[in-house]
């Protein structure tokens, strides 16, 4: 990312008082993250939500200086970048209206892998909790699933450890910058992670460190993903803010269910009574929810190559941009395509009933 672009980029993230949703709205006004601290004040006040103490934040430029060390910090620590607009940034969250402007990577993991799960829970985790969470992940290690969690106590640090050890890929998103860790303890997980996963975080390197930030990684999370799997949560908490975003980006959420009379299960056992997550005891339920098992391919090669002769050139386009990217969000294909909704949910209908294309969870679909 250039030096110059990526100062614009994180300063956008820097003026106060702005989230995620209203900065995207004012870069798309000016046209791109430079034009917004280059345009006069007088044109800010006509962007809708832009107030005076707003637009003087802006032309002030005192935001640019933060932006410069920022740019310092990341240079120094080998952290990668991500802007919202960039092709680089994780395709998943790219479609979820609230995804962070910027996001901060240190790892070395494509966040992009076809199967993501994440696993969130209580921070007081039962042996019980630990004992399936731990054997959830052996199940899925064979489908090498990236498994996505949040580094706190509990069930978070299990996953992580689990994931770890059973050579799965793991990605810890965390609630401040990448110049602390919290909680401390972690840090040899959180050191292995960053050789066989990462750490990432939309939090600039100064921010200061407090609670309320927390709860906000949990988009991200939820935004990464496929799947979530709630394992132990109690009636509140914030696994199940995770387990409502998820909902609400169409990821498939999955709980497991404990005894009726323990606190740590209650979460769980309300969201399944509430059809807010489906109701799994082990890696074989997600596998066959999800739609994971394995198949032969060399069964659906002769019949792929005879009937890709007889598909007309738009869904001849459909299928090579699933040979691109398989499987695909169908939010990615008409981003790609450039076409109505509507258009490409009827072209991947065809193509799902000319046995080219599987829909599977989340929007997604594969090319078998």
């Amino acid at each position: 990312m250039d030096k110059s672009e990526l100062l614009y980029k994180i300063g956008i993230t820097l003026i106060p008082g702005v989230g995620d949703i209203n900065a995207k709205k004012i870069i798309a006004y000016c046209g791109g993250a430079e034009a917004v601290f280059t345009e006069k004040k007088s044109n800010l006040l006509k962007i809708p939500g832009v107030g005076m103490y707003l637009a003087e934040s802006i032309v002030k430029n005192k935001i640019l200086q933060s932006a410069e060390k920022e740019i310092k910090f990341i240079e120094k620590n080998k952290i990668t970048p991500f802007y919202f607009l960039d092709e680089t940034y994780p395709e998943r969250l790219k479609h979820c209206a609230d995804s962070p402007i910027m996001l901060y990577y240190k790892g070395n993991v494509d966040m992009n892998a076809p199967k993501v799960v994440g696993i969130v829970g209580t921070r007081r985790a039962t042996e019980y909790g630990k004992k399936i969470c731990s054997e959830i992940i052996e199940g899925l290690a064979s489908y090498q699933v990236l498994v996505i969690s949040g580094l706190a106590y509990g069930i978070d640090i299990h996953a992580h450890k689990a994931a770890l050890q059973h050579g799965l890929m793991t990605i810890g998103v965390l609630g401040h910058g990448l110049n602390l860790l919290y909680p401390s303890e972690h840090k040899p997980t959180a050191e292995k992670m960053i050789e066989q996963g990462g750490l990432l975080t939309d939090f600039i390197s100064e921010t200061p460190f407090i609670p309320e930030n927390f709860p906000k990684r949990n988009r991200i999370v939820a935004g990464l993903i496929d799947a979530l799997i709630v394992v132990e949560a109690a009636k509140e908490g914030g696994a199940l803010i995770t387990a409502d975003i998820a909902n609400s980006y169409d990821r498939d959420v999955f709980a497991v269910p404990g005894r009726v009379t323990d606190r740590y299960s209650e979460g769980c056992n309300n969201l399944i009574k509430t059809n807010k997550a489906s109701l799994v005891h082990s890696s074989k339920d997600i596998i066959y929810l999800m739609g994971w098992e394995e198949k032969k391919k060399k069964k659906n090669e002769g019949v792929q190559k005879q009937l890709f002769a007889e598909l007309s050139e738009i869904e001849n386009n459909v299928v090579n941009l699933l040979k691109e990217n398989n499987p695909a969000s169908v939010d990615w294909i008409r981003v790609k395509l450039d076409m109505p909704a509507t258009k490409i949910a009827s072209l991947l209908l065809n193509l799902e009933f000319m046995g080219i294309v599987k829909c599977l969870p989340g929007k997604m679909y594969q090319l078998l």
